[in-house]
């Protein structure tokens, strides 16, 4: 990496970090576009060290075939920060970024109960149940000041946080393995009109998939998952976009529903 391309990455890092901490939005993408998910993942890294607070776990968002590149990443990451991590309540806050992007993702989450060998960079599906982790339902907040940052592809995506402001962690799913994924459903409403309908089986590959990659692609970055890491395995009912003043609901049938309400992202509410 050329100084040139560091002073840039770096640039852009300073201009999400603060964009976020002032609960504020940015009309474009502040500089040159990354050119692949390699250097996507430097101007993460860069703006991971500037944020004050620890990561918790790890969002995982899919790839279009059409939008992958060379690294032949099907999926991507973004970091889950203890700040922004709550338990569901009755009328949970679902902070979102005004004049950027938010939107709202039925989640199935998994929590490490063991942590991953930090020497082992690839991992099947099938090894993934080697590391044993607990399931639960959860509400991931999708929003950046960006609002363009979904359109303009998964390098942008990857470069502020995995468009992530948060993870809302509902119920466990006791004993999930011997459960069929076609058994777990899920539904999100938005102010009493059901917006998406889906489940498990909607991400591709399945659970363990999304398991393998987010363990695969951390081992790679230097950064083995850990016992008590979350994983955010991928939106199992679609993007569904939110405004301030709208009443949310993800319904996981028999295994709970999270409710909240859209608000504003704030300077408070944006650090730590």
């Amino acid at each position: 990496m050329d100084m040139a391309a560091g002073r840039e990455g770096a640039d852009i890092a300073e201009a999400f970090v603060r964009a976020r901490q002032r609960g504020g939005s940015l009309p474009d993408f502040p500089g040159i576009i990354p050119a692949d998910l390699v250097a996507a993942y430097r101007v993460q890294d860069l703006a991971i060290a500037r944020w004050p607070d620890r990561i918790v776990g790890w969002k995982v968002g899919y790839i279009a075939e059409a939008r992958r590149d060379a690294s032949g990443d099907e999926r991507l990451l973004g970091p889950i920060f203890a700040g922004r991590c709550s338990e569901a309540s009755d009328h949970t806050p679902i902070p979102v970024f005004v004049g950027g992007f938010g939107a709202i993702e039925a989640e199935y989450v998994l929590r490490l109960e063991a942590d991953a060998p930090p020497d082992k960079l690839d991992w099947t599906p099938d090894e993934s149940v080697a590391v044993p982790a607990t399931l639960w339902t959860g509400l991931e907040i999708a929003s950046s000041p960006l609002a363009t940052i979904n359109a303009l592809g998964p390098c942008v995506v990857v470069s502020d946080f995995g468009n992530n402001n948060g993870l809302v962690l509902g119920a466990e799913i006791q004993g999930w393995r011997a459960l069929a994924e076609s058994e777990l459903l899920a539904e999100s409403w938005i102010d009493d009109v059901c917006v998406g309908r889906g489940g498990a089986s909607a991400l591709p590959g399945g659970l363990p998939a999304a398991y393998a990659f987010a363990l695969s692609r951390s081992a790679r970055r230097g950064r083995p998952l850990k016992a008590g890491d979350l994983i955010a395995t991928g939106n199992a009912t679609g993007i569904h976009e939110v405004r301030v003043g709208q009443r949310i609901r993800v319904s996981f049938g028999s295994h709970g529903d999270i409710a909240g309400h859209v608000v504003a992202a704030t300077p408070r509410e944006a650090g730590r």
